[in-house]
């Protein structure tokens, strides 16, 4: 059971969650069916159980140079070797599982997955260590859609409002460990923007996705849109202020849950995606 827990959480278990069930809440909204819908979550959920994995087993080293005491193969109860053979197993799910749904959504969703493994495999070390982040979010909503009877293809505003999200998500992420990235020699962009101006870039693109979701859609705004940016402003003060040591381990959560939060708003909305 302490093995199975440890596999669980070197999925990176929150965010997990959340891009699953983000991905799965707009196939509902956009209309994909019971049957496809539960596929996407499958794969989605395989794609990401490997991006968490394959950056454990490959961060293992530089886990235990900083004494992560967060980290299952730090604490002994998962090797690295373990951890490469389920983000192998699991990237084969997610190509399988993909591509069932065809081959627009497939490649789209797959994108997402190469998105992170490109991540943990060096460009987190980069100035361009946001690429992936904008690119992953923003092709998981039009590879949900896409999946859709007649493979729509999704509106540009969900795109937009899922890349700036994405560039969120990547800055709010990296907060709490740029001291110990520092002492392993990554400088991705938060490390040479610095926690002060990353918190306040986090925090612009938080509030840039909202009006996006709130404004992109034909039409005037709904109540549920209002709603909408009321609800994103806690998190964008989380956001904001994680450039002081107090809040840098919340932000990332708050992103991620005011994703979820604008998915379902957007649902219960009727939000059209198509």
């Amino acid at each position: 059971m302490r093995t199975v827990t440890a596999m669980a959480l070197a999925t990176h278990l929150g965010p997990t969650v959340a891009v699953t069930a983000v991905a799965t809440l707009l196939a509902v909204a956009a209309g994909v069916g019971p049957g496809r819908t539960a596929l996407v979550g499958l794969a989605v959920l395989a794609g990401q159980a490997s991006i968490g994995w394959s950056n454990d087993w490959l961060d293992a080293g530089r886990d235990a140079a900083v004494a992560r005491a967060d980290k299952p193969t730090v604490q002994g109860l998962v090797s690295p070797a373990r951890l490469r053979a389920a983000a192998l197993a699991a990237v084969v799910l997610a190509v399988v599982g993909s591509l069932a749904l065809g081959p627009a959504p497939g490649v789209l969703l797959l994108g997402v997955v190469a998105g992170g493994w490109a991540y943990n495999a060096g460009l987190k070390r980069t100035a361009a260590s946001m690429l992936p982040y904008l690119v992953a979010f923003g092709l998981l909503p039009a590879g949900v859609v896409a999946a859709a009877p007649g493979t729509p293809v999704a509106p540009w505003w969900l795109v937009a409002a899922g890349a700036l999200l994405g560039g969120a998500a990547h800055l709010a992420n990296v907060a709490p460990d740029l001291e110990d990235d520092a002492a392993t020699g990554v400088r991705g962009l938060p490390h040479r923007l610095g926690a002060a101006v990353s918190a306040l870039v986090a925090a612009g693109l938080l509030g840039a996705a909202s009006l996006v979701l709130v404004l992109g859609p034909a039409g005037p705004p709904s109540a549920v849109g209002w709603v909408a940016l009321v609800v994103a402003v806690p998190a964008l003060v989380v956001a904001a202020l994680a450039g002081t040591a107090r809040f840098r381990a919340a932000a990332f959560p708050a992103v991620m849950l005011l994703t979820v939060v604008d998915v379902v708003l957007l649902l219960v909305g009727g939000g059209a995606v198509q």
